[in-house]
């Protein structure tokens, strides 16, 4: 009971300090700019932590950790594909988009195109991306709070009750704190996780007497399996499994770029060279961080039972991390134990906030902004207004996605994120580098790009082993998210990217070349010159 008492003290603790900062912020909140962008103040080392913060989710915490715990080698692929991505990011679209956007990713598409339709395409991508990944997060939080409380995990009233409360919170730091608050929550929780995260992987490695080849090699026995440290234990089985795992690669790596929740963050410096700036902070600290994933994977594979019916299979591996912090703590029963479960755990709740909190920032704004005021108000929303419809829209973003997580529930979050990534490089990285970099690009390319990349990628996750046709594990439990009775799995892959993604900048192209829309040359040069030099940036955006 104490450990109970413990684990909840130290859990509202830190929902505490992001309340009390996210109100604190919304003090100096006035306007559309300080609500979407929080003023462009922000230096680029606390966006380079904030963009951490906001990439740094619960799937790279408590998913990959518990991918390299049971899969071993092909578990850590994951954190390769996400930190590769960056380079994506910084190279193609993070200085050009700061340059040339104001608050969402289709003011800068929408600038040299027909606004509704464009404005509409992009608002229903960024809502469609952010609520796959918000599925991840609440998955994440249904976890932690089971295990900390000792919730059974097939409780479903239970289970749904604190993913609700965790869908409440994130709405409040919204509708009040806006993107300074939110800005500032994802800073601290990017110092937490590193420093939690440091602690626990010298504690494993003190365990091993810092020798890497000795952790891995416990690891491997530990493990039971045969080639844990070799590649091809989840992704050489077969040659459906090598596509798979080739399909998810792409996602990885071209994903980040098409996030919308990371694009907003470059709108919140001053200038692009403090984007760039950004970008390299968040690097490192990310790099770090995934390097950290690696002690945390193997630590628990070397130090915790990962057989098929033990606690960290049957989470699917989402809880690896915090019982490894439990079992260098001193273990079940200890109050050292008991002390780094609830500050680990209490560091996944805030990591799982500050990205929910990013998350419906990002699409609840697309809503007001380019639904609500360029589409439906056609320019004429007051900034008042404006703020009150992205507050609206934050409530029914939160009820969407809290409905989508409860039967999600037993899926890995790692994978679930790799969705959302797949989502965002199909609908919109297409039509980001198209209109950056092809002059001829018109609204129909743009409209097939996004609406065709997203509905391909969607309709193949639905006919996916994702959501039928998987059945048991060995502990009796639905692989899928469908009941067993019903298989509609006709698509083998359960990541689309590979189809979806490269569908995406076909459909651009051929949307383009089939229009007899004229194309604005001196538009392009206009956002050509404004994505390269920054000039007129602020002032940019016709409504």
């Amino acid at each position: 009971m104490n450990d109970q008492v413990l684990t909840a003290s130290l859990f509202l603790a830190v929902v505490g300090l992001t309340v009390g900062i996210t109100i604190r912020a919304s003090r100096s909140t006035s306007g559309t700019s300080d609500y979407f962008a929080g003023g462009r103040s922000f230096s680029g080392f606390q966006n380079g932590l904030a963009i951490g913060g906001d990439y740094m989710s619960a799937a790279s915490f408590l998913g990959i950790s518990g991918a390299i715990a049971l899969a071993g080698y092909d578990g850590f692929l994951y954190s390769i594909g996400f930190l590769v991505a960056w380079l994506v990011a910084l190279l193609l679209v993070a200085e050009m988009l700061r340059n040339s956007g104001k608050f969402t990713m289709a003011d800068q598409l929408a600038y040299r195109m027909k606004q509704r339709p464009v404005r509409t395409a992009a608002a229903t991508s960024t809502v469609v991306v952010s609520i796959f990944y918000l599925l991840a997060q609440m998955v994440g939080a249904g976890s932690l709070v089971a295990l900390l409380l000792d919730i059974d995990t097939d409780n479903t009233l239970a289970i749904s009750a604190v993913i609700a409360g965790v869908g409440a919170l994130m709405v409040f730091y919204v509708t009040v704190g806006g993107m300074k608050g939110t800005t500032w929550v994802q800073i601290v929780k990017a110092v937490l996780l590193m420093a939690g995260s440091a602690l626990i992987v010298v504690l494993v490695l003190a365990k091993f007497d810092f020798n890497l080849s000795e952790l891995l090699g416990a690891a491997a026995s530990n493990s039971g399996k045969e080639g844990f440290l070799e590649p091809g234990l989840k992704y050489g089985i077969d040659t459906t499994s090598r596509i798979d795992f080739l399909s998810l690669g792409i996602a990885l790596v071209l994903g980040t770029a098409g996030l919308p929740h990371i694009l907003v963050r470059f709108y919140t410096v001053p200038t692009s060279r403090d984007a760039r700036k950004s970008v390299l902070w968040a690097i490192g600290i990310i790099g770090v961080f995934y390097l950290f994933t690696l002690a945390l994977g193997f630590g628990a594979a070397a130090l915790l039972d990962t057989g098929a019916t033990s606690e960290v299979a049957t989470s699917k591996g989402n809880l690896a991390s915090p019982l490894l912090a439990e079992e260098v703590g001193g273990g079940a029963g200890s109050v050292g134990g008991s002390v780094l479960l609830a500050v680990i755990s209490a560091v996944a709740f805030a990591t799982i906030l500050a990205v929910v909190a990013g998350l419906v920032l990002t699409s609840s704004t697309s809503v007001a902004h380019d639904i609500y005021n360029s589409v439906i108000r056609k320019g004429q929303a007051t900034e008042r207004e404006e703020i009150r419809m992205t507050r609206y829209a934050a409530a029914g973003i939160g009820v969407v996605a809290i409905a989508l997580a409860i039967p999600a529930r037993h899926l890995n979050i790692a994978f679930l994120v790799a969705l959302a990534f797949a989502v965002a490089a199909s609908a919109n990285l297409p039509a980001l580098v198209y209109n950056l970099f092809w002059r001829r690009f018109n609204t129909r390319g743009a409209l097939w790009s996004i609406y065709g990349g997203l509905g391909s990628c969607i309709a193949l996750v639905i006919f996916s082993p994702v959501v039928s046709g998987k059945g048991l594990d060995a502990a009796g439990k639905n692989l899928s998210l469908l009941p067993t009775s019903i298989d509609i799995s006709w698509f083998p892959l359960e990541n689309p990217g590979i189809v979806s993604i490269p569908l995406g900048f076909f459909l651009g192209w051929l949307g383009t070349v089939t229009s007899k829309e004229p194309t604005s040359a001196e538009k392009y040069t206009e956002l050509e010159v404004r994505a390269l030099t920054g000039a007129g940036a602020e002032k940019a955006v016709a409504h």
